[in-house]
């Protein structure tokens, strides 16, 4: 890294501008858009970036720069000298600058900042002379010292405010501005002797030393833990590194004509077309969004009684800030984030950038561009997050509302929640009857507890991840949950949660937030959102790019229709198993597993026969013509195993045996691993009336819609588990047989296809000749997932964070799809199964078809469609467009 050639620094201003805002990744955001603003002409205070690949060496080489790092800096920073007729550490006139961080994303608040460096017991009197204000330099320099202490030196932030809060006392004022300039220096003198008690060593008098040392300052702050928790949230790189912006300070804090603002061009919140931001008279740097002074609105028309706008107090530089704001936005294309210095009456650019956005904003900003002309639709579909969509659709804390944070775990299905707490699903059921609203607390949910999840407002979990049971159903169903909530403790016993040394009972109300994982104590006021017409027409434009179709995983009425209002093309996966827990039907299930002969299961599966035809008429009937995606029984057995003695004593009596020779069979047919053991085809092959039943439920639900509707269903019957061939031919061969069966009895048929889930890795390996009698694969990727890697999704959430944190794993392969190992096997089977039949539909059913990056693999693969759960269909939909996008400039470039 001390190569000679290597250019480590840029510099960027009027007399010598070096970068433009495509080299983000070497300059950062804010380094490259302040050359990109300088060479359109905006007045930027000139400065020099020092590159992100400066960070990388840095922090990979123990805190040491490149050799020829200083020099290039030295030539940097006479250029500014030479551009501003001042000079670095000079006592008479002396040059002061800010030291800012500058990824190449914007990370607000996640990084550490410098102003007025270079400022020490002798410059700040050259400040007073140069400026003739010496309230303004004193104030500077108690700046400076508290920054760079706090930032630099690692003293105390409240430490330096707490000499404040004394002075502001003893002179008996409220505001830092009415302190004068021999009170500054008084706070000057206390913050100089807080520093040497605090650090050992007397305040850096060095101008030089203080660069080099804020410098560093700023590319460690690349790895404090703040920066590290916002990269993980944000999937950025840790090797990406930040920038580092050394600029001439120019200086809001000098009178009531100086000023310092923050503004976006249009509304961050809603996506209106009006200028939006806040500024301060008479300020520097932080002070806007420090909340030490409150902020004044830009404009008149904004300005409520008793506000001085910008406009009316520095007319001359807010109307030249609009018409910076017009060629900003017109020349980036999309809505900014703008900092901005008013010194004496003139207007200095600072900063800009993309700005955040609700997702409320992001569709109305797209959509208006796209319409005005200023972006194209492909661009305007580029700009959303399709994650964020999830805003739109389900209720969210007000981020204004107080709160008391318990503990956090994974923001497993977002939305938020508040409700009393309840630990068991039938009482979450009772309670919710009466009108309640409930929170559900279990250690970990179960298909059994399917009830109390549906009748719940939310659910929390201590153990599980964010596709574990919990999870899964969760986002299924439209309920907010958070799982895996490791710090919380659930003492079914007592009827209590605790965490932190705070104790919640049953009956108590707690909130819960599935975007972000927290958990608060007692209700927060909740905001419900806002779909606009602009999610329609952007949806409406997806829906025109996309190749992908998008199909939803729904076994409910509830879940089909839901699926069906946010566009969903059809039921990718019916999870059959989720139908037999009701209390009507647990029952027959049981005794079809626990009966001795074939004659006693087929009197149990008889009884489910009418309830399964129910089902599926229901299902048929919404997705009218759709396709629907039935996969037949696959539960682990022990999930419907009888537990305790009265259902075993309830089992031996309907199958008229006694209660010994139940529990014998009970015993006999528990496993020590029932995730790998009976279940899926394994349980069609050894007990082969349930999988017949089923198929005869599906065909005379079929025959029945179609007569009713005169729009034939389309059902595509999938066995799950599959490992081996001859397991489907096996398996095909009892739905063909059911099949011809009822169209023989009913005089007429309907088209159909069987396919078979690809779950395991041996069957992506022998996906050629699994083919054979296979009209379609349907990737299970959780399953897949956890086999290919040997983890159990339910008990992964305890140590995935971690091997996240320190990049064993590039992100949670339970939410977004391993393109190296799982995703090769998904190639590799879809190449294979269509080297058998070139016409071979291909699908993903696991949670990854709602996650946008997996969505862009299923595109690169070749999958036909994807299914996820209905709430997540329009981010689906969104993803599916951008894909195709991407996949089209992919191949033109």
């Amino acid at each position: 890294m001390s190569d000679v050639t290597t250019k480590w620094v840029y510099n960027f201003g009027a007399e010598a501008n070096e970068g433009r805002a495509g080299m983000k990744n070497l300059l950062g955001g804010k380094g490259a858009n302040l050359a990109e603003m300088a060479s359109i002409g905006l007045p930027v205070p000139p400065g020099f970036t020092i590159t992100t690949e400066v960070c990388t060496a840095f922090n990979s080489a123990g805190r040491h720069y490149p050799a020829d790092l200083q020099a290039q800096v030295t030539d940097a920073l006479a250029r500014v000298e030479d551009a501003v007729g001042l000079t670095f550490g000079d006592p008479a006139k002396p040059l002061l600058v800010s030291v800012r961080s500058g990824a190449r994303v914007s990370m607000p608040g996640m990084m550490d900042t410098v102003l007025n460096l270079g400022l020490n017991d002798e410059t700040v009197r050259g400040l007073v002379s140069a400026s003739g204000d010496a309230r303004f330099a004193w104030d500077s320099y108690r700046r400076f010292i508290q920054m760079f202490g706090s930032v630099v030196l690692g003293v105390d932030h409240h430490r330096f405010e707490e000499i404040i809060e004394q002075a502001k006392i003893d002179a008996g004022v409220v505001e830092d501005t009415a302190l004068t300039a021999a009170q500054w220096q008084e706070v000057v003198a206390e913050y100089l002797l807080l520093v040497e008690t605090e650090t050992g060593k007397p305040f850096p008098q060095s101008p030089e030393d203080q660069l080099w040392r804020a410098i560093g300052a700023v590319f460690g702050s690349w790895m404090n833990q703040r920066a590290i928790t916002y990269r993980r949230l944000h999937d950025i790189p840790a090797d990406w590194g930040t920038a580092v912006n050394v600029q001439a300070m120019v200086f809001g804090n000098r009178g009531a004509d100086c000023a310092t603002g923050v503004c976006f061009t249009r509304d961050p919140s809603t996506g209106e077309d009006v200028f939006y931001g806040e500024f301060l008279v008479n300020a520097q740097g932080e002070d806007v969004v420090a909340g030490i002074r409150t902020p004044q609105p830009l404009s008149q028309a904004r300005a409520k009684p008793g506000e001085v706008s910008m406009e009316q107090a520095l007319p001359a530089a807010y109307a030249e800030l609009l018409t910076v704001r017009e060629k900003l936005e017109q020349h980036y294309k999309d809505m900014q984030d703008i900092e901005f210095t008013v010194q004496s009456n003139k207007l200095y650019m600072l900063q800009t950038r993309n700005g955040k956005r609700t997702a409320t904003a992001a569709l109305r900003i797209a959509v208006e561009m796209a319409e005005s002309g200023l972006i194209t639709r492909d661009e305007a579909l580029m700009r959303v997050n399709p994650a964020a969509l999830d805003q739109l659709l389900h209720p969210m804390l007000n981020p204004d509302a107080p709160r008391t944070l318990l503990s956090r775990g994974l923001p497993a299905s977002p939305g938020a929640a508040s409700g009393i707490v309840v630990f068991s699903a039938d009482e979450a059921e009772m309670r919710a009857q009466k009108g309640e609203a409930v929170i559900l607390v279990r250690v970990e949910t179960s298909p059994e507890d399917i009830h109390g999840m549906h009748a719940a407002r939310g659910i929390l979990t201590t153990r599980g991840g964010m596709t574990s049971h919990a999870a899964v159903v969760a986002r299924g169903m439209g309920r907010p949950c958070v799982s895996g909530a490791g710090g919380v403790a659930v003492d079914y016993g007592t009827q209590t949660l605790s965490a932190g040394g705070r104790m919640v009972r049953a009956g108590e109300a707690i909130t819960i937030d599935g975007a972000t994982g927290e958990v608060f104590i007692g209700y927060v006021q909740m905001i419900e959102p806002k779909v606009s017409g602009h999610f329609g027409t952007m949806m409406g434009w997806a829906d025109a790019v996309r190749t992908l179709k998008v199909r939803s995983n729904a076994e409910t009425p509830l879940d089909a229709e839901t699926a069906k209002k946010f566009g969903a093309e059809g039921i990718g996966l019916c999870r059959t198993e989720h139908m037999f827990f009701d209390p009507e039907r647990i029952g027959a299930v049981r005794q079809m597993i626990m009966a001795g002969d074939e004659d006693g299961r087929r009197k149990a599966v008889a009884k489910l026969l009418p309830f399964q035809r129910g089902d599926f008429i229901s299902l048929f009937r919404i997705m009218a013509g759709l396709p629907v995606t039935i996969r037949l029984l696959d539960p682990p057995l022990h999930e419907f195993l009888p537990h305790g003695d009265q259902e075993l004593a309830e089992i031996a009596a309907a199958l008229g045996v006694d209660f010994a020779t139940i529990q014998r069979r009970a015993a006999d047919l528990s496993e020590a691993n029932p995730m790998l053991g009976h279940r899926g085809c394994r349980l069609g092959i050894t007990y082969p009336e349930i999988y017949e039943m089923q198929a005869q439920a599906i065909f005379e639900a079929a025959l029945a819609v179609a007569a009713e509707t005169g729009a034939a269903p389309v059902p595509e019957i999938m066995i799950p588990l599959v490992g081996a061939p001859r397991e489907l031919e096996i398996t095909r061969a009892l739905v063909d047989k059911a099949a011809a069966a009822v169209f023989a009895d009913k005089g007429q048929s309907i088209a159909y296809q069987v396919g078979t889930m690809i779950e395991l890795p041996r069957a992506a390996l022998l996906a050629d000749r699994i083919a054979k009698s296979a009209d379609f694969f349907s990737f299970g990727t959780n399953d897949l997932t956890q086999t290919v890697y040997g983890l159990s999704r339910d008990d992964a959430g305890k140590f995935l964070p971690h091997y996240v944190d320190n990049g064993i794993y590039e992100k949670d392969p339970f939410v977004s799809l391993d393109r190296d190992g799982v995703g090769l096997l998904v190639q590799m089977a879809a190449e294979k199964g269509r080297q058998t039949k070139p016409g071979l539909k291909l699908g993903i059913c696991g949670e990854h078809g709602g996650d946008p990056s997996s969505i862009a693999f299923c595109q690169e693969a070749g999958l036909d469609y994807v299914s996820c759960s209905p709430y997540r269909v329009p981010v689906a939909r969104l993803a599916a467009a951008q894909a195709a996008i991407g996949n089209r400039v992919d191949r033109t470039s």
